[in-house]
């Protein structure tokens, strides 16, 4: 043994033992650092990774369809009618440029500036790591009168690009199915896709994008599709977010221009609810965490609002001070900008750190804000006149925090009565159950793990705050004991709203309701309520909702748990037949009809139950939801009702 190998532990410890990942193997040994997480999430980026491809090629010029398709195998194709990628030897990889794009990371025209001059794909991580993560991959390029093919498996090519015939368009197919040994999930959902293709189509007005599911076909044989297309881009996306919400002002605000050498493209609009709702993009990627091009609109939407406000002396009665917060509530907005190298920061790399994007947003909104007001003054001063509303809500909203803080645990004051706490202190341990009413609360109590799990039960349904002030949301009893109950202080200095969770006293909040439709429907008002005023709270993963099931069959001595009427019929079908008595079916209407033991067997049990996780796959979309469901306008609420009432799940 060497002297080096006796200081290490016997164990050689040298060059040899450092393991060097070439290429795509590192993609395969670490998925999740290219493309974010190994589940859901994970599995649709590798979609949406091929169709930056074509987004790209369409922002270039050279593209305007893009159709993918859901495969019967759950295999993905995607088609676009682009320039094709190139096919000739690359002489620095000595191999086709198809085979490099599609196997080597980083490669591609968009690392080019002469090719493409912005790009949402820069962002991502590239068709090549699809390809990593894909047990079969088909690529056919069209392109100067020819048809080109390879194929590869786990990245690896099964033979050179070959020559399979000839085309007379141009363009680019790639067939893929997921590695069902690496992602957790691996089925698509069909909304989460549509979500994305939608918000492309609203973001790059012009292109036409289809999505097929080939999986189950309709009744009449042919499958779901829908075509996503806009000839306005933003201005209709705003229109889409605001379908369900009541008009403050009559037009949406449509800005296309470019400052300083970057494309801005906005569109706002003002509605009477008291949420400000504002969407930003950068090449096509959502920025949920927002950066200096939304730091920039909102410097220049409070600038140029505040002055048309005191030019035409609209605030001279007013004694209290008017906060950027007040010029946005009720405002629906979409800011989409272009930049050629784009510089991401942030906790999940959704952040804009590119300094030089603010002033160029700042200007752009200002421009055109001022001349619409100056052009428009009934819808100015309808404007302003809720922005003066907005501040004297505000005023009252602080005496209602400052009620909900001081009844914080963490500022000398006591938890809510009804909430049976666990022992437990550490977060991460710990969780909260919101229950549905005294009853299920008490049963909820004594089923319970004392240890970690604490109830909280909520009288009846909770204020919908889809339609109130933020003062009147503070006012309410049911809410205020939520806040306090989880330990969590609501406004800063800048932002009068902002949510502090560094006191976050569970990691898991969990909705748990009667699995009936009045159930549904106060879930449905508590998640609402995450949504607009505890946003991050989604975001880092703590809310979930708990599945109670819906029956206890018994024949005999056998009883099982059923969660749906499918799981019910096929008890029925298993054990109908034969002499040994009937079947006897108990009908679950609410939590409490349960004892104890079986709520903790069935729902809270950490071993048994089954929890789902309320997630955030699209903000604009999960806002159009929200507002639908919450909001006074009946008849789109109908539509949804009546087109997902049997597969609807506005929690994924």
């Amino acid at each position: 043994m060497s002297e080096e190998e006796k200081v290490n532990g016997g164990t050689e410890y040298g060059a040899s033992s450092i393991q060097v990942l070439e290429g795509l193997e590192a993609v395969r040994k670490r998925p999740a650092m290219y493309i974010g997480d190994i589940g859901i999430k994970g599995l649709h980026h590798l979609v949406y990774e091929v169709v930056d491809n074509s987004i790209d090629e369409a922002l270039a010029g050279h593209c305007d369809t893009i159709n993918v398709t859901i495969n019967e195998n759950n295999s993905i194709t995607v088609v676009d009618n682009g320039r094709g990628i190139p096919v000739d030897f690359h002489e620095k990889e000595g191999k086709s440029a198809l085979e490099v794009v599609m196997t080597v990371l980083h490669a591609g025209g968009k690392f080019d500036k002469d090719s493409y001059k912005v790009s949402g794909g820069l962002h991502g991580v590239g068709v090549s790591c699809v390809n990593a993560l894909s047990t079969l991959l088909h690529v056919e390029v069209s392109r100067n009168g020819k048809l080109y093919m390879q194929e590869y498996e786990c990245g690896i090519p099964k033979f050179p690009v070959k020559e399979i015939g000839s085309s007379t368009s141009n363009g680019t197919l790639v067939t893929f199915l997921p590695d069902s040994s690496i992602f957790i999930e691996s089925v698509y959902k069909y909304d989460i896709l549509a979500n994305r293709l939608r918000e492309l189509a609203f973001l790059n007005a012009g292109i036409t994008l289809t999505l097929t599911d080939k999986r189950s076909p309709l009744e009449d044989g042919t499958f779901k599709s829908e075509v996503f297309h806009s000839e306005e881009g933003l201005k209709e996306f705003v229109e889409y977010i605001d379908e369900a919400r009541e008009k403050l002002i009559d037009s949406v605000i449509h800005i296309n221009t470019e400052k300083n050498g970057i494309p801005v493209e906005i569109a706002m609009t003002y509605n009477t609810s008291y949420n400000e709702n504002i969407h930003s993009y950068v090449n096509n990627i959502n920025t949920i965490e927002g950066g200096t091009h939304l730091a920039g609109f909102r410097r220049g939407l409070t600038r140029t609002l505040k002055k048309y406000a005191e030019d035409s002396k609209m605030l001279e009665k007013l004694k209290i001070e008017i906060s950027g917060d007040d010029f946005r509530e009720g405002l629906t907005a979409v800011i989409s900008i272009k930049v050629a190298e784009p510089q991401f920061e942030g906790q999940t790399k959704t952040k804009l750190g590119n300094n030089e994007v603010m002033g160029s947003v700042d200007m752009a909104i200002g421009e055109a804000l001022g001349n619409y007001l100056e052009e428009n003054p009934k819808a100015a001063k309808t404007i302003v006149e809720k922005v003066i509303l907005a501040a004297t809500a505000r005023h009252a909203a602080r005496k209602a925090r400052e009620m909900v803080q001081r009844k914080s645990p963490l500022s000398g004051g006591g938890l809510p009565g009804k909430l049976a706490d666990c022992a437990d202190k550490d977060p991460e341990k710990c969780e909260l159950f919101l229950v549905e009413g005294d009853s299920a609360g008490g049963t909820a109590k004594q089923g319970r793990s004392r240890q970690f799990q604490a109830i909280l039960p909520l009288r009846g349904k909770i204020l919908n705050v889809e339609k109130a002030m933020h003062h009147k949301v503070l006012e309410s009893e049911e809410i205020r004991n939520i806040y306090t109950a989880l330990g969590v202080t609501i406004g800063t200095e800048d932002d009068s709203k902002a949510l502090n969770i560094a006191k976050l006293r569970y990691h898991k909040i969990i909705i748990m309701t009667d699995a009936d439709v009045d159930g549904s429907h106060i879930a449905t008002l508590i998640m609402t309520f995450f949504f607009r005023h505890m946003k991050e709270l989604i975001e880092q993963g703590y809310l979930y909702i708990a599945t109670p099931p819906l029956y206890l069959c018994k024949k005999g001595k056998i009883e099982e748990y059923c969660w749906n009427d499918q799981q019910r019929q096929a008890f029925i079908e298993k054990y109908g037949a034969g002499n040994e008595g009937s079947i006897h079916t108990q009908r679950y209407k609410g939590l409490g009809e349960m004892n104890e033991i079986q709520l903790w067997d069935t729902t809270m049990n950490p071993e048994n139950r089954t929890l789902r996780q309320v997630t955030i796959e699209n903000a604009a979309s999960a806002d159009h939801i929200f507002s639908m469901l919450m909001g006074d306008d009946v008849a789109p609420r109908r539509q949804f009702i009546e087109e997902n009432a049997t597969y609807a799940n506005i929690d994924a």
